[in-house]
């Protein structure tokens, strides 16, 4: 098992100490900022309820047969997954029956298959019938939902009776970067587990723990604003060399040494205009907190990162990006417009 990141450590440990003292709910809500390891936590935490030979301070043996399935689960890493890191599949791995992990199940009705928006009332209805089966390792099952958001409406109201029904030895988590957007009917029926961005230096200390170079490390903390989980996926996907390109492009717009057609064109030659609207927002952002001392500068930059938000979400629809994307940028060029 990899070390666990100091901010992922304390949620673990609180939750680990609720859990040998019987003060851990049934339901768990696991919930904050996307890409600081809460499935991590999860898993780690299931590894602890599934072990059935624990060592001191109860953490897990990592010999008994528990453990090994699990560890075998993680090697062959059969689990689907999306490109954001979500689950992409309806159930874990069969190597171990005890750890169940619902997810955006995969639709293999369309071609190619890709996985559904929601999760839906027949994984949660089958879920009720894994929960309730008698454990085959142990004394315990574990079900983990992530993203527990992505529940849709008939399958939150199926999920309530397994919350309100707890079975000795059953443990249902949800997982969750929008907590907001569960029923409350969900939310008040789990004791809840807050995420929070780790302080600055702790969380270059682990980019650098990572293997990345001190300036990189800085430079990707201040653009992903002290979230060293994006940091981290930013440097290994190479994000910052565009993030600097959409810079450039912004002020060439802003300047007018650049036309928008053009530029437009460019960033929706590939399946990256969506992060590249994110990446010009997040910018747009940035300059707004620089410029407080101009308060119409402030407003107006404030207005176009809302106005960014909205294009990267047309762009998920049938109309033409590259339209949506010269609108933008003309309104980017009228924000820096001179006066008179």
């Amino acid at each position: 098992m990899s070390a666990l990141a100091p901010w992922q450590q304390r949620v673990y440990d609180r939750a680990a100490t609720a859990l040998d003292n019987g003060r851990l709910g049934h339901g768990l809500l696991l919930c904050g900022p996307a890409q600081l390891g809460k499935r991590e936590v999860a898993e780690r935490l299931a590894r602890r309820v599934l072990c059935a030979s624990p060592v001191a301070g109860g953490e897990p043996c990592g010999l008994c047969r528990s453990c090994r399935l699990l560890d075998a689960r993680s090697q062959a890493d059969p689990v689907e997954v999306r490109p954001d890191g979500r689950l992409a599949h309806p159930w874990g791995h069969p190597a171990h029956p005890d750890l169940l992990l619902v997810g955006h199940a995969v639709n293999h009705k369309v071609r190619p298959p890709k996985p559904r928006s929601e999760i839906v009332i027949d994984q949660v209805r089958e879920l009720g019938e894994q929960m309730a089966l008698t454990p085959q390792y142990g004394r315990a099952r574990v079900a983990i939902i992530d993203p527990g958001e992505a529940l849709n409406t008939a399958a939150a109201n199926a999920l309530l009776k397994t919350l309100e029904e707890p079975v000795p030895g059953r443990y249902l988590w949800l997982v969750a970067s929008e907590p907001a957007r569960l029923p409350a009917t969900i939310r008040s029926r789990c004791q809840k587990l807050e995420f929070r961005l780790p302080p600055r230096e702790q969380a270059r200390q682990w980019l650098l723990a990572q293997g990345h170079e001190p300036a990189l490390a800085e430079e990707a903390l201040e653009a992903a604003r002290g979230h060293p989980g994006q940091a981290h996926a930013w440097l290994e996907a190479g994000v910052l060399e565009l993030r600097r390109e959409v810079a450039h492009g912004l002020d060439g717009i802003a300047g007018g040494s650049l036309a928008a057609p053009a530029l437009a064109q460019a960033w929706c030659s590939d399946d990256r205009a969506g992060l590249r609207l994110r990446l010009a927002a997040d910018l747009a952002l940035a300059r707004a907190a620089a410029s407080l001392t101009d308060p119409v500068r402030t407003r107006s930059l404030a207005a176009w990162f809302d106005r960014a938000n909205k294009a990267r979400d047309l762009l998920r629809t049938t109309v033409r990006a590259d339209l949506v994307v010269v609108e933008l940028l003309l309104a980017w060029r009228a924000v820096h417009a001179r006066p008179g």
